[in-house]
């Protein structure tokens, strides 16, 4: 399992870069791993408001689908429209296929994302 310095991880396997007030939000390398080969993501509108903890989408595998969870609240500035065409690109670059960028409306709620060795911590955890 892979993870990145820099970023911040959710409890359910989203990891997200701060650039200023901008939060970009992904999967990490353990979720994508878990679900498979990625097929179809379901994304939301741009301008969507969302808070921490709600649904932003649906990533579907040859497995599963799975609901998605935005670590943090804003309004939803951009979606990454590859993922329409190339779904797969969550599975071979986690951490460069971003999935939405959102305006974060509240930064504090960073502090209740985990750092990647505090995330690794938990992955092991989640395989016993």
């Amino acid at each position: 399992m892979k993870t990145l310095e820099g970023l911040y991880y959710s409890k359910d396997h989203e990891w997200v870069k701060v650039e200023g007030n901008k939060a970009y939000i992904g999967i990490t390398d353990y979720a994508q791993n878990a679900l498979g080969e990625i097929v179809y993501v379901e994304m939301p509108e741009v301008d969507d408001e969302i808070e921490a903890g709600d649904v932003f989408g649906v990533i579907e595998s040859v497995k599963a689908a799975s609901d998605s969870f935005l670590p943090v609240s804003g309004k939803v500035i951009e979606i990454n429209e590859e993922l329409e065409d190339s779904p797969e690109l969550l599975n071979e670059k986690p951490y460069e296929s971003w999935v939405l960028a959102v305006e974060m409306s509240d930064q504090s709620e960073l502090e209740d994302l985990m750092d990647s060795k505090k995330y690794e911590e938990f992955c092991e955890t989640e395989e016993h």
